[in-house]
């Protein structure tokens, strides 16, 4: 075989790979959108559901506003054929109740009109007061996993321009909808009534309609899908550049952050500007077709008219419905466009209520009402759901109840996992973590964080006062509990220096407070909430060395008695510790007292030394 065919016949089986390539992610593209679809209509169910009966109203207020509506031309169309030739004769009977039929109409439309945007509008803010209640409640309620991948500004997306575009299909759409079908559809109806030939003309332009109407869907559901992505990626660079102010200026990150500020701006304005054209390109088609036929109903009608075969009245209501029959189609368009931005939001919301905790409740849960503390690795291998890479290799650990231990290592040894293990911010991927004998996935979440409480080195403060801070750990706390568990750790005495002592208002984040003055109202947090097992994960990271010395004296008689662990590399803190462990790739290789581990010699020992020699 020459060399010719044989290059022809791989270009061939390219091609036909290439081919079979795109054919398959067509079709797993298709079955995306069509799960998507499925799964917003399951919530926009689950939305409408409680509230059906005025949502009935709100249709039948608006059906009833069309056909007052529609009376209009019929009215018009008697008045000239019947009523102004009779009063011409001397009867004005006929005319009259034409007109007084008009303003009843006028007047009906009006009122139900109003009943209908009275109704709907109400229905509509129940509706998102309900989406954005669901959307905070799941959010909070999602593992510590989920948030440490999906980050707080697509959160943030979600709550606000997601619901916005919700709001805008609720407010507007709707009523958009259900004038421009009933409208469409009662229109359709009476121009057969008046004159099925004529009507014929009208009816074959729906072809063309209908087909640009389905392309118009397609490719407006694919825009809005851009517009929806491309807003949640410049609310999350929003998001991210302003909780990290303070980095963007010290190391100059402005000119960087404008760059990728104006490429996102740039993604969203032609991602809106894709949608607009493909509405642009539908409302001009439909205004062909709708002149078109507008042009030979008026040709034919004439002629019929000037023939006998047509009365001049019917011809004149004929052309005022044509012209309501067309009109609507705008308002489909809108209301089109103002769907597909909502569906496309709606696919994201529900994309995140659907999202299930990593740590899910129990549903038996073993009762814990007051745990002593003894903590029990069993067999533990653990691994982040982002990575295969394996943290925790088969550990096994008891920790008698009331026993401090600590953790001690080089970054990456796993001591901040098994911390989050504890607190059950993640599960094992096997194995068990056990709380007084309980594997803690049979504990109850309110059971689990009145038994384990951590505090770590970020001490995140909420905007309030320094005792609502201190009290969130145990929310019906007296103001003498919160001012004596303030005074065990040391910062009695700064609060009280404060403006307004325990009053005093931290401010966003904790601004007001240093990095210090933080923490140890994170302590305070902690030590008020009397958890059986405590978590320390670097948290004395943020203190000076006189507060720091304050602190320890504070520590031995607050973690006297209960089951602890200290992640910290401030050896001052660890050797307070009854028990130390050296870990290694999520191996313990040393245990034992900092004493005994001391006068080894061994990893432990070079870390004293070397923190010894740094003091002198």
């Amino acid at each position: 075989m020459s060399e010719a065919v044989v290059a022809q016949g791989a270009v061939a089986e390219e091609e036909e790979w290439r081919g079979v390539a795109a054919e398959e992610i067509e079709e797993l593209s298709h079955s995306t959108g069509l799960r998507l679809q499925a799964r917003s209509r399951r919530l926009l169910g689950s939305l409408l559901r409680p509230h059906v009966a005025r949502a009935s109203l709100a249709v039948a207020s608006v059906f009833g506003g069309n056909l007052a509506n529609l009376a209009g031309p019929l009215l018009i169309a008697v008045a000239i054929d019947q009523g102004i030739p009779a009063a011409i004769d001397g009867g004005a009977s006929i005319l009259a109740w034409c007109v007084a039929g008009y303003a009843a109409c006028a007047v009906a439309t009006t009122f139900l009109r109003w009943a209908f945007l009275r109704i709907s509008g109400r229905v509509g803010q129940d509706l998102l007061l309900d989406l954005r209640g669901r959307i905070f409640r799941h959010s909070q309620r999602l593992s510590v996993g989920f948030h440490e991948s999906y980050t707080s500004g697509k959160v943030i997306s979600r709550l606000t321009s997601d619901v916005d575009a919700m709001q805008d299909l609720l407010e507007e759409g709707l009523d958009s909808l259900f004038n421009a079908a009933l409208s469409v559809v009662g229109i359709a109806v009476i121009l057969l009534w008046l004159d099925a030939p004529l009507a014929s003309v009208v009816l074959a332009g729906f072809l063309p309609a209908y087909l640009i109407w389905r392309w118009f869907r397609r490719r407006s559901m694919e825009a809005y899908r851009g517009t929806r992505g491309a807003i949640a990626k410049i609310i999350v660079q929003i998001v991210e550049s302003m909780n990290g102010i303070r980095a963007v200026q010290a190391f100059r990150r402005q000119p960087r952050n404008e760059q990728i500020m104006t490429g996102l701006n740039a993604q969203y304005r032609d991602a809106n500007t894709d949608a607009l054209g493909v509405m642009a390109a539908f409302t001009a088609t439909i205004r062909i077709i709708g002149n078109v036929s507008l042009a030979v109903v008026l040709a034919w009608g004439a002629y019929r008219v000037t023939s006998g075969s047509l009365e001049l009245g019917v011809l004149a209501a004929f052309t005022l419905y044509l012209r309501r029959f067309y009109d609507p189609f705008d308002e489909l368009a809108m209301f089109a466009n103002s769907y597909s931005a909502a569906a496309a939001a709606l696919e994201k919301i529900s994309g995140v209520l659907e999202e299930e905790p990593s740590v899910p409740e129990p549903v038996s849960p073993v009762p814990l009402a007051h745990a002593r503390g003894a903590v029990r690795f069993a067999g533990v291998e653990f691994r982040y759901p982002s990575t295969s890479r394996v943290v925790l290799p088969s550990f096994s650990l008891d920790v008698p109840a009331g026993q401090t231990v600590a953790l001690v290592g080089a970054t990456g040894a796993g001591k901040t996992t098994l911390a989050k293990l504890v607190a059950r911010f993640y599960d094992p991927s096997s194995g068990a973590v056990l709380l007084d004998g309980v594997d803690l996935r049979s504990v109850a979440d309110v059971d689990l964080r009145r038994a384990v409480t951590m505090v770590t080195q970020e001490n995140f403060l909420f905007s309030g006062s320094v005792a609502d801070n201190i009290a969130l750990g145990r929310p019906g706390a007296s103001r003498s509990e919160i001012e004596a568990a303030a005074a065990e750790v040391g910062a009695h005495e700064f609060i009280a220096a404060l403006p307004a002592g325990y009053d005093t208002d931290v401010r966003k984040r904790g601004g007001r407070l240093s990095a210090g003055q933080r923490q140890m109202v994170a302590f305070a947090r902690a030590f008020l909430a009397n958890p059986a097992v405590l978590v320390l994960d670097e948290a004395t990271s943020s203190l000076d060395v006189p507060t720091e010395r304050a602190v320890q004296s504070a520590l031995e008689t607050v973690l006297a008695d209960r089951t602890a662990f200290i992640i910290a590399h401030r050896l001052s803190t660890v050797l307070i510790a009854d028990r130390v462990l050296v870990l290694d790739g999520g191996i313990v290789v040393e245990d034992g007292s900092p004493e005994e581990l001391i006068g080894e010699r061994g990893r432990f020992a070079a870390l004293h030394t070397a923190w010894r020699d740094s003091l002198a």
